[in-house]
């Protein structure tokens, strides 16, 4: 069971939770789904892929969108405020460490966007 499910969808697997500066959780996402396109308003976020395969979909403030895929080994930014989207491929979960800072305040934290880039 996971500790808690974020506001994308996916399951959170708390790992560091009582640092000042950051946190750590480890994100999972379902064989074939996608996350709800959303937008942090406060964190940075840098993601580790540990298994599985998929794409992940970001969009700066006023800029454009870019969609990578994703495998085990690949590390990415999230910056704060710009939209973003993920999703496993269809026959594997998508698994990746999420280190965020600061950390993560809650739910209120991702406020959802419009016109994600997958599907």
């Amino acid at each position: 069971m996971p500790d808690a499910i974020a506001p994308d969808g996916s399951e959170i697997y708390f790992l560091v939770g009582d640092a000042e500066r950051a946190s750590l959780v480890e994100v999972r996402l379902g064989a074939g789904k996608a996350s709800k396109p959303v937008r942090h308003r406060s964190v940075e976020e840098i993601w580790f892929f540990l298994a599985g395969a998929g794409r992940v979909w970001r969009r700066p403030p006023g800029g454009e969108a870019v969609t990578e895929e994703v495998r085990p080994g690949t590390v990415l930014t999230i910056p704060t405020g710009w939209a973003f989207q993920f999703q496993a491929a269809p026959a594997t979960e998508l698994r990746f460490l999420c280190y965020t800072s600061p950390p993560w305040p809650g739910d209120h934290e991702a406020e959802p966007v419009d016109g994600g880039g997958l599907d």
